[in-house]
């Protein structure tokens, strides 16, 4: 929160107040109201009225609330946080507690239900002062505002939110919901609420993390955590299942799980120094070495019988 914000709320808190002792005096912002009601604006401009009756939908909080939500939500998504619809959410709580419990408070009366002229309409069991469309229009528009990322995002999309609230505060005045003062008193609870925010930030993104944990820990109750991947470095030599016709055969368990030796390119550095291990041969894959050039061959089975002197010699050639 910096000085130029904390400074900004200071100033609206205190218009806010003024507002609210205004109207409770019965000073002259009531009978300004009282003059625009009997004015009644959707007599003067009557052409008006069917545009309207759908513009000051922008300032109704189910329908806005759904719509600020999909594109905040959609944004969640593409940035892999939650920190924008937890900022949504916040700015609406906020508004239905503060606005809700002045509207409670106060039960003021609106144009409609007046009983007598001049009177402020106070405590008589009302509930328009302030104005919810009006201070629903500047929190649930402003956001977008609040959260670009950009100041010249922020610039636009503050000129539109200012533009959007202003222009549904009037229209409850045109269709004679609201008097003049409700909807000023909305326009200050609404900024309120926005400057506000900033100390709201830490508990948001404790909540984020809070919501992140509790996933992974539903993740990792459902059997969905992947597990960890083992280098063959930490994973050492891994045993090998035998045949029982070769277990048989004298091969020990120090045997089997022994490390096998890569097998190298000819040519390679490292070939050399295995040859020279092994007595100056090349090893075969597996550790076995390999018989160098020229070493005579096994002597011929004992089994195979001496060939018989007088048997004639096969010829060298065809013919």
């Amino acid at each position: 929160m910096s000085r130029h914000r904390i400074a900004l709320f200071g100033g609206t808190l205190a218009f806010y107040l003024a507002i609210v002792w205004a109207v409770l005096i019965t000073s002259w912002l009531v009978a300004l109201d009282w003059k625009v009601m009997l004015f009644r604006p959707y007599q003067q401009w009557p052409e008006l009225h069917a545009f309207l009756d759908y513009y000051v939908v922008l300032g109704q909080r189910g329908p806005t609330a759904v719509m600020v939500a999909c594109w905040l939500g959609w944004r969640s998504w593409r940035q892999h946080t939650l920190r924008p619809l937890l900022v949504l959410g916040t700015s609406l709580l906020l508004l239905n507690v503060t606005v809700g419990a002045v509207k409670l408070g106060l039960g003021r009366l609106g144009p409609h239900y007046a009983t007598q002229i001049g009177s402020a309409e106070m405590f008589a069991g009302g509930d328009i002062f302030p104005s919810g469309h009006t201070a629903n229009a500047v929190v649930t528009w402003g956001i977008l505002a609040y959260l670009a990322t950009t100041p010249r995002a922020r610039r636009y999309l503050s000129a539109v939110s200012a533009t959007v609230s202003l222009g549904v505060g009037l229209t409850t005045v045109y269709i004679g919901t609201h008097w003049l003062s409700d909807v000023v008193l909305g326009w200050a609870a609404g900024l309120l609420i926005l400057l506000a925010l900033p100390w709201f930030e830490p508990l948001i993104a404790r909540t984020e993390a809070w919501i992140f944990a509790m996933r992974e820990r539903l993740r990792e109750r459902r059997g969905d955590a992947r597990p960890a991947t083992v280098t063959g470095a930490e994973a050492g030599p891994q045993p090998v299942l035998l045949p029982q016709s070769m277990a048989t055969d004298g091969l020990t368990a120090e045997a089997v799980t022994a490390p096998v030796e890569p097998v190298l390119p000819a040519g390679h550095p490292a070939a050399g120094a295995r040859a020279r291990a092994h007595g100056g041969h090349p090893a075969r894959p597996g550790g076995m070495p390999v018989a160098p050039a020229g070493v005579r061959r096994p002597p011929p089975h004992t089994e195979r019988g001496p060939r018989a002197a007088g048997s004639p010699a096969r010829p060298m050639s065809g013919g």
